[in-house]
């Protein structure tokens, strides 16, 4: 407010000196010019009148001339008043249509409504800074999942580009510079309600600036940031960032898991994909054998670390070694783009490529070529487009390595189910026919599509029907709630993965297991599924009637037939 204040008086203080002066002069010409009254004495107007009429006059209103007819002397200070009241009106007139339309005031006015309505927010929420791909896909899964998001970016186009979108939430979007606390304020860091800060642009130390004034603004928040520098990393994790993501390290874990466990890759695919998404085919990299890993950038670098913990034969193309190192046996020079190159690297012997620099057309020319030479690669391809992704389809990689789509899943998974990394992290020490058979009973839940994932905290408050039932001691087993409301003999399409029982973690418990108060369930399933879940948990005859095979009577005329009948 202060802001729009300052600016309206700076472009305005000319103007408004300029009418002031000017109905001043007028105002005591006419006070001073001798006029006549009715009866041809002499008369002065009065200020109250001399000003009442030059009010009128110069809006051109034209009331006539009060109280008596003026005299010519009277007449000719008039007009020229007329010309100058007119005359200074335009000059203010104009430079008000300029200040409405001069950029700094109009972003003033926007931060100022913006800041209002983020202080009437009643819901928790999450400030999320820079909306390009990541950021983009993020918004969209987080409002789908009915959690609030507030956006700022400093791009006009692409705060333009979300008040297009079709997404089911009303999105708040400030049009700022992320690295200024102002804005980071303004767009409610300090907000009661505001649950995490997720840093998504592409600029390390935009990112880190973020992290550093979230955590000293607002010390207890969550803060998510992205960052593909390993120094930026450790100063972000040296003040206390919660989860820093590097899409590059995080999809060369998900190959090593891929090369060991394939079912356990294909399971953490199945579970962390976008809900309602088509299901990924099992990959099965090659374990042994020669690779070549295109494009030695970061994620070249960290494809090629992670395959040399695994004691594969690697060789590098890269074109510009000098600007990007290389490592100690050597590169070959060059893109990869070209037949002769790949030859020289040893295509006719390779068991897989990475084709991974930073330009999707270059990584689509070293596949095509690649598989022309060597059909049985086994091919790994970085694409860096979301507008890409027809290209990509047809050229039909084995694993495509999208940077913004392993961050939003990662974040998503984070501030949507954080306990799906817990049953990650401890499905990541069982063996491999483990993981297929708890992908085999999945696929046996859904239809080729992704499966919708839950966290369920069985509390009185909001699961009423089981929470009165567990205060009145009675034992409610696991596979009970997970009966059929409209035919208790059908279960439902839903599995527990994970229950969290005062700290004890339990990896797909069983259905004999009693319920309590307090635990807590990760499930696995169809959306359907999950409705008729909360039936039973909230609604008390539904509930006994999955618990006892028995629907009770709801109504005072069904009790007392049935008392009768008793």
């Amino acid at each position: 407010m202060d802001n729009i204040i300052f600016l309206v008086l700076r472009r305005m203080r000319r103007p408004l000196l300029t009418l002031v002066a000017v109905y001043a002069v007028s105002v005591l010409g006419l006070v001073l010019i001798p006029g006549q009254d009715d009866q041809g004495r002499p008369w002065h107007m009065d200020f109250f009148h001399a000003f009442y009429f030059i009010s009128f006059m110069s809006t051109t209103i034209g009331f006539g001339e009060i109280p008596y007819p003026f005299t010519d002397a009277q007449r000719a200070w008039v007009t020229l008043s007329i010309y100058m009241t007119v005359v200074a009106w335009l000059y203010g007139i104009g430079n008000i249509l300029s200040l409405l339309q001069d950029q700094a005031f109009q972003q003033a006015i926007r931060e100022r409504r913006f800041a209002q309505r983020i202080k009437r927010l009643r819901d928790p929420f999450y400030l999320l800074c820079g909306y390009g791909e990541t950021g983009m896909e993020l918004t969209r899964a987080l409002t789908d999942r009915g959690q609030h998001v507030v956006v700022v970016d400093r791009d006009p186009l692409k705060v333009s580009t979300i008040r297009l979108q079709n997404l089911r939430d009303y999105v708040p979007v400030l049009h700022g510079d992320a690295r200024r606390p102002v804005v980071l304020q303004e767009a409610g860091l300090q907000h009661p309600l505001c649950a995490g800060v997720v840093a998504l642009t592409d600029d390390n130390e935009v990112n880190l600036k973020v992290a550093i004034t979230a955590k000293l603004l607002h010390p207890h928040i969550t803060v998510i940031c992205r960052a593909d520098s390993h120094d930026v990393e450790a100063n972000m994790a040296s003040f206390g960032t919660d989860h820093i993501i590097d899409p590059f390290d995080t999809f060369a874990k998900h190959l090593a898991t891929a090369l060991h466990a394939p079912g356990l890759y294909l399971l953490q695919r199945w579970l962390t994909s976008r809900p309602g998404s088509r299901l990924d085919d099992p990959v099965y990299p090659p374990t042994e054998g020669h690779w070549i890993v295109c494009g030695y950038g970061r994620f070249g670098k960290a494809v090629f670390d992670r395959l040399m913990k695994e004691r594969m034969s690697i060789t590098v193309v890269e074109e510009m070694p000098e600007k990007t190192g290389e490592p100690d046996q050597g590169v070959v020079q060059g893109r990869g783009t070209e037949a002769e190159t790949l030859l020289e690297a040893g295509i006719p012997e390779a068991v897989g490529i990475v084709a991974g620099t930073d330009d999707d057309a270059d990584n689509l020319s070293i596949v095509m070529t690649a598989k022309a030479l060597n059909p049985r690669l086994f091919v790994i391809a970085r694409q860096n487009q979301r507008e890409n992704d027809p290209l990509f389809a047809q050229v039909r990689a084995d694993m495509v390595m999208h940077p913004s789509t392993i961050v939003a899943e990662k974040i998503r998974v984070l501030l949507g189910t954080p306990m799906l990394y817990e049953f990650l992290g401890l499905a990541a020490y069982r063996d491999h026919d483990w993981a297929c058979a708890l992908v085999s009973r999945i696929a046996g839940l859904v239809n080729q599509r992704v499966p919708e994932i839950q966290e369920v905290t069985l509390e009185a408050a909001s699961h009423c029907a089981i929470g009165e039932a567990l205060e009145r001691e009675e034992q409610v087993r696991l596979r009970e709630i997970l009966r059929d409301p409209a035919d208790r003999e059908r279960p439902l399409k839903c599995i527990v993965l994970l229950r969290v029982n005062r700290n004890n973690r339990r990896l797909l418990p069983g259905g004999d297991e009693v319920l309590e108060l307090g635990d807590r369930l990760l499930l696995c399933g169809t959306a359907r599924a999950f409705s008729r879940l909360k039936w039973n948990l909230c609604h008390g005859p539904t509930l006994a009637y999955v618990l006892t095979g028995e629907e009770p009577a709801r109504g005072w005329i069904w009790r007392k037939w049935r008392e009768l009948r008793a």
